[in-house]
């Protein structure tokens, strides 16, 4: 997840200015019935103890903490400035794939001397391939993190749910995608791997029905006051960092009640959603912004990042810093949330 710091500073009034706007709106909004449309989730949030991971559980575990270990331990930085460390994650997913039993389609193109690779994986639709459903999450890390939680837990996971979906025949057509490039200083510009890809996908006129963006999701709390909020978020929400969020913009509203509706229905879970102005820091804050830009509905899937993890963007992003056993519950209720999105 990249964050907008860079310029904050030199735009500090405007941004102030936005921001108690977008305060005000969300307050009306509020007032006038503006909760259903932006907060008011189907089903409830699981409460209570876990149950014991079932054996599905724990081998998702294994294999995500290895995945992890990988990206963020044996390769780590992997970015523009460290590009053999970039190549060298890259190769290692296409590996994983291809023995998965995928063909991988690169998306190449080029910045400066250096070229950057998305990285997809395409299961055909059964009877309505015209639809498309991407699952995808960013497997470059910001300047000297080694990046376990920011990005390596969501690339693990696009790259254990791409497993799990070998051999299946949904009805729509079912995409995984490792993109590049979504930190600074490529976030939230023409080069961000994201938006290549999207605008690739609107000039070949796909339609694209849903987006997942995994991004930053394995960090957990049960102390009170480790979640914090963007004002005036902390009113509503849980002050436990405990859950996994759904957050979509207001235009994206239908598919974060969808996609968290099915995660309620088949996890027990601890989970929060909501479909927000894109302006309210954080909500824009992954690749899933590169597909609003394009007009296509997305859903960032998260553990909210910098409101939660204390090592976020830091050299202190390290694979010990996960909690797998809660990862693979978030992982496996995915795959049934992407289940029925395909179906």
């Amino acid at each position: 997840m990249a964050k907008k710091s860079w310029f904050k500073l030199k735009r500090f009034n405007r941004f102030a200015l936005m921001r108690l706007g977008i305060l005000f709106a969300l307050l009306v909004m509020v007032g006038m019935g503006g909760w259903g449309v932006m907060m008011k989730m189907p089903g409830q949030s699981y409460t209570g103890k876990l149950p014991p991971l079932t054996p599905t559980e724990i081998d998702l575990r294994e294999a995500l903490k290895q995945d992890v270990k990988v990206l963020a331990e044996e390769i780590g930085r992997r970015n523009y400035l460290y590009y053999q460390g970039l190549t060298a994650a890259a190769n290692f997913l296409e590996s994983q794939m291809v023995q998965a039993g995928y063909r991988v389609q690169r998306q190449s193109y080029p910045i400066e001397q250096q070229t950057y690779d998305n990285l997809e994986v395409e299961i055909p639709g059964r009877d309505r391939a015209d639809e498309i459903v991407v699952i995808g999450g960013h497997y470059d890390s910001v300047h000297l993190s080694p990046a376990a939680n920011d990005n390596g837990s969501g690339a693990a996971a696009t790259l254990e749910l791409a497993k799990r979906f070998v051999g299946k025949h949904p009805s729509r057509t079912l995409r995984f995608v490792q993109f590049v490039n979504e930190e600074p200083p490529f976030f939230w510009t023409d080069q961000m791997g994201s938006l290549v890809y999207a605008k690739r996908c609107k000039q070949r006129q796909e339609n694209i029905v849903a987006m997942l963006s995994l991004e930053t999701m394995g960090y957990y709390s049960d102390e009170v006051g480790s979640q914090k909020y963007p004002i005036p978020l902390g009113l509503i929400y849980p002050l436990q960092g405990n859950f996994i969020s759904f957050i979509g913009n207001v235009a994206s509203g239908n598919l974060v009640r969808q996609t968290i509706a099915s995660f309620r229905q088949h996890t027990q879970f601890p989970s929060e959603g909501a479909a927000l102005p894109n302006a309210l820091p954080g909500v824009g804050w992954s690749d899933h912004w590169a597909f609003w830009q394009q007009g296509y509905a997305a859903v960032m899937v998260t553990d909210t990042a910098p409101f939660r993890y204390p090592h976020y963007h830091t050299e202190a992003d390290t694979p010990d810093k996960l909690d797998y056993d809660r990862l693979a519950r978030v992982v496996y209720g995915l795959e049934r949330v992407i289940a029925d999105l395909a179906d």
